[in-house]
């Protein structure tokens, strides 16, 4: 006769059982092996030139409670208006820092990397229907992000990308109610990151497909039913109302369009937006993606829908245009491919999952993530390497007179290391776009123009620049100037002279 605590005892056993499968699964044991993968990567590419001043920015604010709404820490676009576009970034960056330094800041890249490959991961599941093939698509996510890896708040604003493609699938093929998680995600968003236009587009994309219904050949459009389509109109609506829960309203939305539009000189000379050469390994890479999208179309061995082709066009567009933009072409790509890939590879099944041997590989991926990360005197090495440390300690040691000018990429350190010190230019390019100052200062740092107008125009007391910078070696060479210090990383060439 069986007790009452002996069914409760099996029924306790078949939890654990179930809870087991589901955490020493197969698909948990390739997230694993993602999270692993993400550390390796992330390992060397702590030093970062806008990482510091958004760090500084972050604690601007939190001890503050204010979000600045003008620049404090340059002496050329000093009081300039600027978009907090990323404020809440900032803050997470700060945080991260507070509580374990250097290693915190590490540990928030390495996490965020993570989740962008798990849920890219989770993203191409959705999408296949086959947990073994989204692996394909993940590692195909973690090729094409390479160049947004670093402690940067875009890299939260990739991961809502994929989160916002994950809403409007569930939203489309499960329950409709999924697609009011999209207004809270984009009042979130507007305040990470400038690329919520991107996300707009996208659910722009899925909203004009919806009214279209064809099929020419193995290129098909299915047109949604009305009461999903009403659904997911006033979630836009309410999207785009949610896009005004910001610092400073409508200026911050409209930052995107200024940024593409008007600031030239930014989108010409800043080495991520330049446009992606075909001939290198990701230019090859996105040519593969695409022609073994088409090639599975004109085979007649997948179909691929109508918005698909509209989201790889802008992705490749996209790519094509910027390098930074890769990541969206394999966030856009990736679970495409994966979908169209799935029926020839055996899909998933958890009834022939085997517990221990999954366990043994979480547990190995997750012990070498563990050694692989960095010690904190191995992350302060990465710093010393990139940035002016020494000669920061030199100018605290020897302060010089006059208005500093320093490198392009050592402004961010700059603003982070010596506050007391304004900086005369750094990452934050919109600004100085603004100002006028950028354009100015490529082509004083590319020795295009006569040095000695722009020194003269700020009133230059001394120059931090990197050692291999083209004015490092004319400078000196200069009247009324002398190299006074040189480490191998930066040089400070300081005036003899008095400006006149």
């Amino acid at each position: 006769m069986t007790t009452a605590s002996s069914l409760a005892g099996n029924r306790g056993n078949s939890t654990l059982i179930r809870f087991l499968k589901m955490g020493f699964s197969f698909p948990t044991m390739l997230a694993g092996i993602l999270v692993f993968l993400a550390v390796l990567t992330a390992r060397s590419r702590f030093d970062g030139s806008d990482l510091w001043w958004q760090l500084k920015m972050g604690q601007v604010i939190c001890a503050t409670h204010h979000i600045p709404l003008a620049d404090i820490f340059s002496s050329t676009a000093a009081h300039q208006p600027l978009v907090p576009q990323e404020w809440l970034a900032e803050v997470a960056i700060f945080g991260a820092y507070k509580v374990a330094g250097y290693s915190g800041l590490m540990l928030w890249l390495c996490l965020f990397i993570a989740l962008l490959l798990v849920a890219g991961y989770g993203l191409c599941t959705l999408y296949s229907g086959n947990a073994k093939v989204a692996f394909v698509g993940a590692m195909a996510l973690w090729f094409f992000a390479s160049p947004a890896y670093s402690i940067r708040p875009q890299l939260i604003a990739y991961l809502l990308l994929i989160a916002e493609l994950a809403l409007i699938q569930l939203g489309r093929t499960r329950n409709p109610r999924w697609f009011f998680w999209l207004p809270p995600l984009f009042a979130l968003w507007i305040n990470l990151h400038g690329s919520f236009i991107l996300g707009i587009v996208v659910a722009a994309v899925f909203l004009f497909t919806s009214f279209v219904s064809f099929e020419i050949g193995s290129l098909i459009s299915r047109r949604w039913n009305s009461e999903s389509r009403k659904m997911f109109v006033l979630a836009i609506m309410l999207s785009v109302a949610a896009l005004f829960i910001n610092p400073i309203g409508l200026r911050q939305i409209l930052y995107p369009f200024d940024t593409l539009l008007n600031m030239h000189v930014l989108l010409g000379n800043v080495q991520e937006w330049s446009p992606l050469k075909m001939s290198d390994s990701a230019g090859i890479a996105l040519m593969a993606v695409l022609l073994s999208v088409f090639l599975l179309v004109a085979l007649r061995i997948s179909q691929l829908s109508f918005d698909e082709l509209l989201l790889l066009t802008l992705g490749t567009w996209l790519a094509v245009s910027h390098l930074r933009m890769l990541i969206v072409f394999g966030i856009l790509a990736a679970p495409i491919l994966t979908r169209q890939l799935a029926a020839s590879w055996k899909g998933y099944n958890a009834e022939e999952d085997r517990i221990a041997p999954n366990a043994i590989m979480i547990g190995l991926s997750l012990l070498v993530a563990w050694f692989a990360f960095p010690s904190a005197q191995e992350l302060q090495a990465q710093v010393e390497a990139q940035s002016p440390v020494k000669a920061v300690d030199f100018l605290r040691a020897h302060p010089l007179p006059g208005v500093m000018l320093n490198e392009y990429d050592f402004g961010g350190y700059l603003i982070w290391a010596m506050p007391e010190h304004p900086v005369f230019i750094d990452g934050r390019t919109d600004i100085y776009e603004w100002s006028g100052l950028l354009g100015e200062f490529g082509s004083w740092a590319m020795v295009a123009t006569d040095p000695n107008v722009l020194l003269q125009k700020y009133n230059v007391g001394f120059c931090l620049l990197a050692r291999q910078a083209p004015m490092a070696h004319v400078l000196p060479l200069m009247p009324g100037w002398k190299l006074v210090y040189n480490d191998g990383i930066a040089v400070i060439i300081a005036r003899t002279a008095p400006n006149h």
